[in-house]
């Protein structure tokens, strides 16, 4: 199994321990990611697996499942209302041993896949292991809403946060091609303090546009659940302030970051 895979299943597991805490008053409750409930956000992440299972195991079913997504969107829905429509009241503890289950069944399919393949998602084509990375990543980013609303810290970041800071390095160009923007020829250098104490780098050889700083933060900033305002990251160069301050290392439409202080850790309950 590749690394990626259980990487995967890992953040998993520590997103379901953050969901067993969950009293059946708090699903329905709204967090500062767009007021979607902590029912919206399951849903958004099962529905995700859902379209990912399906990628890995029958492409033609994926297609299928894509059209109707854009049919349904077609006239008006917003995502979150087409996803709720979707799975018609699947909600709470139910909803979650739904997702834990089609999860487990996705970490299942990908750990049969060989390294070198590909496979099919909204935007462009993956490799295996960036496919994997990006599900971990959104079970990341979206956790931190409901760690948020609780007001309750994370668990100690793992050296599997270094997943999500290279799909956010390597995004960069997709960030201004989804924004409609020419994608700049100086890329800037990355260099980030890791969890365990190490430092994490990429792109040593460019100019003097660099980010530096917490590998969390800059995690936090190009998963849009921070504005880079709201971190210690220190952002050097037009490039790479431009970067930070629409960075969106996920696939979809073009997605505006939240403003100053507008996404934060509640106090706790």
């Amino acid at each position: 199994m590749l690394d990626q895979v259980r990487d995967l299943a890992a953040e998993a597991d520590e997103f379901d321990a953050l969901l067993a805490r969950l009293t059946p008053g708090d699903w329905p409750r709204a967090t500062q990611f767009k007021q979607w409930t902590i029912d919206d956000i399951v849903q958004h992440l099962h529905w995700g697996d859902r379209l990912a299972l399906a990628s890995a195991t029958d492409e033609a079913a994926f297609a299928a499942l894509m059209a109707d997504v854009q049919a349904r969107r077609a006239t008006g829905l917003s995502r979150v209302e087409e996803t709720r429509q979707r799975l018609e009241g699947l909600t709470g503890a139910a909803l979650r041993a739904r997702w834990r289950a089609t999860l487990w069944q996705l970490c299942e399919a990908l750990a049969t896949k060989p390294a070198d393949a590909r496979l099919k998602w909204a935007g462009p084509d993956m490799g295996v292991r960036m496919f994997a990375t990006a599900r971990q990543m959104e079970v990341w980013s979206h956790a931190q809403a409901i760690y948020d609303l609780l007001g309750l810290d994370r668990p100690p970041p793992s050296p599997r946060l270094r997943n999500i800071a290279e799909i956010g390095v390597r995004t960069f160009g997709w960030t201004f091609r989804v924004h409609g923007r020419p994608v700049p020829q100086t890329v800037p250098r990355v260099r980030l303090d890791g969890p365990g104490g190490e430092t994490w780098s990429w792109n040593e050889a460019t100019t003097t546009d660099r980010v530096i700083g917490d590998a969390v933060a800059f995690c936090q900033v190009v998963t849009q659940t921070r504005n880079i305002a709201d971190t210690t990251l220190t952002v050097e160069g037009d490039v790479a302030m431009d970067w930070m301050s629409t960075a969106q290392c996920f696939a979809g439409p073009p997605e505006v970051p939240p403003g100053k202080g507008m996404r934060f850790r509640a106090a706790g309950r």
